[in-house]
């Protein structure tokens, strides 16, 4: 049963990928990807990526860290990417299967629920 609200995303685990599954279909990723505000498809169908603009450096380094802690915990690890000293995106992508799963939408979802000091 698919998840019908961000909230049934974050109440679940990912689960481990060893591979021999297919990835989402279309579909299957859209519907899930409207669950998890602020992210997108990327072109290709294979991973959700989102940004954002820290206030600073430091909040920029906290988040991440918070990031790093959430993803380590539910052993699905996103790419990480800090640019500019503040400028923020994550990209989620099942290596195993060559693209998504749920468990990209399950991290997007807990990854909304951290703070994060924004510029502005």
């Amino acid at each position: 049963m698919t998840p019908t609200t961000a909230e049934e995303l974050t109440q679940k685990r990912c689960l481990p990928c060893e591979g021999g599954v297919p990835p989402l279909t279309p579909d299957e990723a859209n519907a899930l990807a409207a669950r998890v505000e602020g992210w997108s498809i990327s072109s290709d169908g294979k991973f959700i990526r989102r940004e954002w603009t820290a206030r600073n450096f430091m909040a920029a380094i906290d988040f991440l860290n918070k990031v790093a802690a959430l993803a380590e915990e539910d052993g699905h690890h996103p790419d990480l990417h800090l640019v500019g000293y503040r400028k923020i995106t994550i990209e989620l992508t099942t290596h195993a299967i060559g693209g998504l799963s749920e468990n990209d939408f399950i991290l997007a979802a807990k990854i909304n629920q951290l703070p994060i000091e924004l510029k502005g």
